[in-house]
């Protein structure tokens, strides 16, 4: 059973039920192409036998369900608008068990007996309420649990589409099962026991939170405060955009949200990319990109030409497709080993340049371009029409017949009935005689109008309109000159053209739509050759090796980029042997990990180095294949990307920080396969530092546990204390540690120290923990290496970036204190030196009272003890 919902601007949301595992699958709002090519991918992915839909839903649309409905014998409705609102499906969403309600634990030592006023049947009805409450939980507090535990299971507050039809997908259910209507099974199949995302099987599943982690799109709002417009900032779509045409970038921005899971498809577009980077191919690709911006939204302009909608600025757009498009054809025939690229052969199938050069001469020979843009409509060509070319040249004299007949007239009427007389044409009205306006006919007595005439309308008390019979005469001869040009005879001979061109109507969008695609494909070669990116390897094995890789964003802002190397495997975990093989290509893999942890100083660049692997994998299986930003990149394919990295707070949301970032781990621990990659970058700072900790670890040892079925996982964080701990022990856990390192010098510029490369047996004894001594200074490498650091250096961070050095450098001294076990040093800070020497006299009490054998002859016959305490306590027994 699946609700779809599509708003008329091509955003599209889906709910699916499974009766069987008895799960709610749902599609984050996500763009839908023209052709409704994700729909019916979504369709033939769930098979539903009751297909829902909006009645505001698009007409296209409706027809693509209910097309699949009759084809596969399912039950197509379409339900009213009011059953498809968020705030409606919301409410339904809060209300299921499943998000509601939490498994309460049973005390062994409660005592369910009446107490003693329930049992003498005397009882308040505070005390009603108040176990009335135990037993069915605070509805407040069980909607509270419901908004907090809803992003564990999907992140639908950005999904409002999602949202509605998913409350429409809980109304049928429940009808259904309120008049008995439900399968065998009865109403227990309509048990939720999950809510899942939606996971497709030929595109990759990023959702919000990780789209905006990578500032894979980036909004900035414009600069006046009197518009509403955005434009795209800093981000990966933004610096790859390149494209020339309105459906390129349209097919662009789907390809971002939903990349490709196809070898087939990854191999067929780097080809392309491949071809066009050729030296010798630069040229074509020039005209290619030259005539592509000549290309505007034809599908759109055929919309509007076939709704009546049309201005001459459509035809006009018609008009130079077919010229582009036919030098589109000429150029790709130019292109130097281009004749097995998949994106070329199908556009030299597509462009049907005959008919296009048909469609261009019929519209040029048709509309007069020079009369059209004077006219604002469309215009017709002389000897198109000789009709028309009659009317027109009837229209065109008509002043001078109009002057006859004025003079006619006014030898006919009386000579003070008006100073000047015209006659004037009106279209609709037809033909009126005019006269000023004289001061008597204001009086009441009103206008005078001559024997024969007719009163018609006066204009802001200047001029007075009249019929005559010579006007109607001229009205039946004549006739409404106007409307038989532009609104009859010229609107006939437009759209007989327009039939014309509609017969070419699929073609034209076929060609539109590959050459949006070839758009995008030469948009991503300008980016790779600009950038200097790399083709990329894509494999069967899931794995990640990247060489010399870079960060897409972060090298354009930056003077200079230091590049890392990366390498994981899935399936790497505990219990999970690896394989040997004799081959140094499968021997070197067998030596990495599912897991990667990094460590190191603050602002090192840790949380760069994780983002930039997951964008240089995001790249590599862009739809439109981009080529990525390393030396060299051997890649698998990854299903899903999951990240924990920021936090994006704000006071609609009933949940902490903390809060969203548990909902984002336990988002990923529940979707995330073996062929996915977490990002998770300093999970558990949130709360207290041994809570944080033991979360980290635990999650961590939970991905491990999966085995064969662990996912690539890269991880950064400041928890030392799990190292120290062995908590996290290299020798007896399959993670792989790194760190970023950082050089240390002294006042005089010398080199000390730098955290250099280390082997894993070794990381014990070889841990970075040093720290700079006064005078010296940290320079930050942004080099990846072996390893793992026991220093955050937090307090010179805070000085290189403007806290006062007397606050980092009191920092760093309550930082060492704290790592030495010796924060009483802390309080002799506040101590006068009467109360310093105070407590060294108590200390020496106290020293000399332990050393006293209390097991000897003198302390058990209890002999000379007050003398003992004395000599002890310091004092002298004469003195008392």
């Amino acid at each position: 059973m699946t609700a779809f919902y599509i708003c008329t601007s091509g955003r599209l949301g889906c709910a699916y039920y499974d009766p069987i595992k008895c799960v709610v699958y749902v599609l984050e709002d996500t763009q839908e192409g023209a052709h409704h090519d994700l729909t019916k991918m979504l369709l033939e992915h769930s098979s539903p036998d009751v297909i829902l839909t909006s009645s505001k839903a698009d007409d296209a649309f409706i027809s693509v369900l209910q097309n699949h409905a009759e084809a596969s014998g399912s039950i197509f409705q379409v339900r009213p608008h009011r059953e498809f609102i968020p705030s409606k499906g919301r409410d339904r969403l809060l209300s299921l068990r499943l998000l509601s309600e939490l498994g309460r634990d049973v005390d062994p030592n409660h005592d369910d007996s009446p107490d003693d006023s329930s049992a003498t049947g005397i009882r308040s009805a505070y005390d009603f309420m108040q176990k009335r409450r135990e037993a069915t939980e605070d509805p407040t507090m069980k909607r509270w649990n419901a908004v907090i535990r809803l992003a564990n299971f999907a992140s639908l507050e950005s999904a409002p589409l999602c949202i509605s039809s998913l409350g429409a997908l809980l109304d049928f259910l429940t009808r259904e099962r309120a008049v008995g209507e439900m399968d065998e099974d009865g109403p227990e199949a309509l048990d939720i026991r999950g809510i899942e995302a939606l996971a497709l099987d030929q595109v990759m599943h990023v959702n919000a939170d990780a789209l905006f982690s990578l500032q894979v799109f980036e909004s900035e709002t414009h600069a006046s405060i009197h518009s509403d417009k955005t434009k795209e900032g800093l981000s990966l779509f933004g610096i790859l955009n390149t494209t020339r045409t309105a459906l390129g970038r349209s097919l662009l921005h789907t390809w971002f949200i939903r990349p490709s899971l196809s070898l087939e498809i990854l191999k067929a577009r780097h080809d392309a990319v491949d071809c066009f980077l050729r030296p010798e191919n630069l040229p074509v690709v020039s005209a290619l990109l030259a005539h592509l911006k000549g290309i505007t939204n034809i599908p759109r302009t055929l919309g509007a030409l076939r709704s009546g909608k049309g201005t001459i600025s459509d035809w006009q757009a018609l008009v130079k497709f077919t010229y582009h498009s036919s030098m589109l054809r000429d150029a790709l025939g130019e292109l130097h080993q281009g004749g097995h690229i998949e994106v070329i052969v199908k556009l030299v199938r597509v462009l049907d340049v005959g008919g296009f050069k048909e469609v261009g001469n019929a519209v040029n020979n048709t509309i007069d371009w020079e009369e059209s843009a004077e006219a604002g409509r469309a215009c017709v060509r002389p000897h198109v029409d000789e009709e028309l070319d009659k009317r027109k040249h009837v229209y065109r004299g008509i002043d001078s017949v109009l002057s006859k007949v004025a003079e006619q007239i006014s030898q006919t009427i009386p000579v003070d009935y008006a100073e000047s007389l015209n006659v004037v044409y009106f279209p609709q009205l037809g033909f009126l005689i005019t006269v000023p306006m004289l001061e008597e006919w204001e009086s009441e007595a009103g206008i005078q109008v001559l024997d024969g005439w007719s009163f018609q309308a006066t204009s802001c008390r200047s001029h007075v309109y009249f019929k005559s019979k010579e006007m109607q005469d001229m009205d039946n001869h004549i006739g409404d000159l106007h409307p038989a040009i532009s609104a009859d005879r010229e609107i006939e001979i437009v759209q007989e053209l327009l039939d014309k061109v509609l017969v070419h109507d699929k073609a034209i969008v076929n060609a539109c739509d590959v050459c949006a695609e070839l758009d995008c494909l030469l948009s991503f070669a300008e980016a790779a050759r600009a950038f200097d990116y790399r083709r990329p390897e894509m494999v069967e094995q899931p794995i990640i090796d990247i060489i010399q890789g870079r960060h897409p964003l972060q090298e354009q802002i930056v003077d200079a980029f230091v590049p890392n190397d990366a390498h994981l495997v899935s399936g790497v975990g505990l219990e999970q042997s690896r394989e040997n093989d004799s081959s140094s290509d499968v021997g070197r893999i067998a030596s990495w990990s599912s897991v990667v942890l990094c460590t190191g100083a603050n602002a090192c660049g840790k949380s760069v180095y994780l983002k930039q692997v997951a964008l240089i994998q995001y790249m590599a299986q862009l739809s439109s294949s981009s080529f990525v930003p390393a030396e060299s990149a051997t890649l698998g394919i990854v299903d899903k990307i999951f990240t924990r990295i920021q936090t994006r707070e704000s006071v609609s949301k009933v949940q902490s920080a903390f809060m969203i970032d548990l909902n984002q781990v336990s988002f990923a621990l529940r979707n995330c396969t073996s062929r996915s990659l977490i990002l998770l970058d300093e999970f558990g700072k949130g709360t207290v530092a041994t809570d944080g900790a033991g979360l980290f670890c635990g999650v961590l040892k939970h991905l491990l546990n999966r085995g064969r079925d662990c996912p690539k996982v890269l991880a950064a964080s400041h928890f030392h204390e799990v190292f120290r701990k062995d908590i996290l022990d290299p020798h007896k856990l399959p993670i792989a540690l790194l760190h970023m390192q950082v050089l240390f010098t002294s006042s005089a510029g010398d080199i000390l120290d730098t955290d250099g490369p280390f082997t894993s047996e070794s990381w014990s004894e070889r841990s970075i923990s040093r720290g700079p001594a006064p005078g010296e200074k940290i320079t930050y490498l942004y080099r990846v290496a072996p390893g793992h650091s026991l220093s955050s250096h937090a307090a010179q961070c805070a000085a290189i970036f403007g806290l006062p050095h007397r606050i980092a450098s009191r920092a760093q001294y309550v930082s060492e204190l704290l790592a030495e076990h010796e924060l009483g040093k802390l309080l002799e800070e506040q101590m006068t030196d009467e109360e310093r020497l105070d407590l060294q006299a108590a200390e020496e009490v106290a020293r000399r009272f332990l050393e006293w054998n209390l097991t000897s002859d003198e302390a058990a016959h209890q002999s000379g003890v007050k003398a003992r305490l004395a000599e002890v306590l310091g004092r002298d027994l004469s003195d008392d």
